[in-house]
């Protein structure tokens, strides 16, 4: 990433003051599947990312969700939860991409939505 969209971009990756913060006072913590960053203070008591290009909050693991909002105090790298079978591998938020959810009527999908059924009867006056 080039220092001009640094300097003019919130939304990818870090800012210039983060990246300052992060050299002065940042201590590396791990790395996600991703490729985003974890830091935190040398005291432990601030925690941040930085995402590896877009910043988008869906993107982070359950796991590291949970060590940033401090749940847990050991990061995922060094005390990593356990994972049941039936659990899925995580999925950033697939919303407005080509890969988003539509049910089956959806017009977006091109279907025709299937006619409401008459559950009730309407009121006509006398």
């Amino acid at each position: 990433m080039g220092l001009l969209s640094e300097i003019f971009t919130w939304w990818n990756g870090q800012t210039v003051g983060t990246r300052l913060f992060t050299s002065r006072r940042g201590e590396k913590v791990g790395e996600d599947e991703a490729g985003n960053v974890f830091y935190q203070t040398k005291d432990g008591k601030r925690r941040w990312v930085v995402f590896n290009g877009e910043s988008e909050a869906s993107r982070v693991s359950p796991d590291w969700h949970g060590w940033l909002h401090h749940t847990y105090d050991e990061p995922p790298t060094e005390a990593p939860l356990p994972k049941k079978a039936w659990e899925k591998a995580h999925v950033p938020n697939m919303t407005g991409t080509p890969g988003a959810y539509h049910p089956p009527g959806s017009l977006h999908v091109g279907a025709r939505p299937a006619p409401a059924a008459r559950d009730y009867e309407a009121w006509t006056p006398e």
